[in-house]
């Protein structure tokens, strides 16, 4: 007779407590493997706004709370006063329904109450949004243009002038979309290539437009949202208060790649943000082109490599295969022959805005990608396009 069956009880206690640990372990894996908080994002299971890092956002904050516990006491009172006379002069308790005509005081009341209630709530109301109007004394300005579906940033004022780059998410997290099942990831969707940098305590205006269709450019830390309208100019501003990694995204539904149009602002202390500025404008300087060029297949095949990972590879995928509407590159006969037809495309975009226009890149660095997919996977065209053939198809 076995150990377990002369003592049945312990039997028992130790299959509990081996299932107890198997359960604490399940648990302790799950949990390490669980989305956690990001900070200056979204929180897990957050109920209140984010935790403000500009004076604005911080006076949006206490306004909101306001004007809530204004509702709620409103509310109260209402329907207080509502289910206490149907309980209290119900029928069934003897009462009837009483017959009056219209009263000046109620009249009065029922005016003058509701005045200052809207009263109370403007004033403080329009104090915040003629602050969040105020875009004068800017130490930066910086032009943020939506595109389907990514942000160019071009420092249009102050330090760091001259500088100009596009934020496009990470292909890494657009893969994990794509794959259906994300593993857990904090910054999900969030993760960009190029985020943009500003300095703490600084009045940072931020002019917006669009190329395309209308996009938001929106980051609730700082307290700001303002529309992004092809042909149109607007304005908002920020001074952020604390360094660090603050997120934001498109808030208007702009395309059926909406989703996947992030907004990442790094807030630096004085001193590295005048770092950044040195090496970026030594990094530009480095990477100017001259559309006169005569380039070398594999210099253009290398260029056009890393740009068709950044802005290409997340619709038409790394291997050039395209995906449900999207068309494969390789083997496409637009790839294949003449490239005046691929050179228009990129230009000017196609299929009504399904294929967006990429103008925005420079002459260099369009001729480096379509010389790329004539000759990657299978389309081993061994043909080249060279900078001044764009710069020709511009004009």
């Amino acid at each position: 007779m076995t150990l377990a069956m002369k003592n049945p009880v312990s039997s028992i206690r130790q299959r509990a407590a081996h299932a107890g640990i198997a359960l604490g372990a399940a648990l302790a894996a799950s949990a390490a493997h669980a989305v956690n908080s990001l900070p200056g994002g979204p929180a897990v299971n957050q109920l209140d706004l984010h935790p403000p890092v500009t004076k604005i956002a911080a006076e949006l904050q206490w306004l909101h709370n306001y004007i809530l516990i204004i509702c709620v006491v409103i509310f109260i009172a209402v329907f207080g006063v509502m289910f206490y006379s149907i309980l209290k002069h119900r029928k069934s308790q003897g009462h009837k329904a009483a017959h009056f005509h219209e009263s000046v005081a109620v009249e009065i009341a029922w005016t003058v109450v509701p005045f200052f209630i809207v009263i109370g709530m403007a004033l403080p109301a329009t104090k915040a949004v003629v602050a969040m109007k105020d875009t004068t004394n800017a130490d930066i300005t910086i032009k943020a243009t939506g595109y389907q579906w990514k942000w160019g940033y071009d420092y249009l004022k102050g330090e760091g002038e001259g500088i100009g780059f596009l934020s496009t998410l990470d292909v890494s997290h657009r893969e994990m979309s794509d794959g259906g099942k994300p593993p857990p990831t904090d910054d999900y969707l969030l993760k960009v290539d190029n985020p943009l940098v500003v300095p703490v305590d600084k009045k940072i205006r931020v002019i917006t437009t669009a190329s395309d269709v209308i996009h938001a450019w929106m980051v609730p830390a700082f307290g700001v949202k303002q529309d992004a309208i092809p042909g149109f100019v607007r304005d908002t501003w920020f001074r952020a208060e604390k360094t660090g990694d603050f997120y934001g995204q498109c808030a208007e539904l702009c395309g059926k790649e909406h989703a996947y149009m992030p907004i990442h602002v790094k807030v630096l202390s004085q001193a590295d943000y005048s770092k950044w500025v040195d090496v970026k404008v030594k990094a530009m300087q480095a990477a100017a082109d001259d559309p006169a060029k005569v380039w070398e297949l594999p210099d253009l095949l290398a260029r056009g490599e890393k740009i068709y990972a950044a802005n290409c590879a997340a619709c038409h995928r790394p291997d050039g295969k395209g995906a449900g509407p999207i068309k494969p590159l390789d083997g496409s006969a637009i790839v294949l022959n003449d490239p005046a037809q691929q050179i228009q495309i990129l230009l000017n975009g196609a299929a009504n805005g399904a294929m967006p226009s990429w103008k925005q890149l420079s002459d260099t660095e369009i001729a480096a990608v379509i010389t790329y997919t004539k000759n990657s996977w299978s389309n081993k065209t061994g043909k080249l396009v060279q900078p001044a053939e764009v710069v020709a198809a511009r004009k």
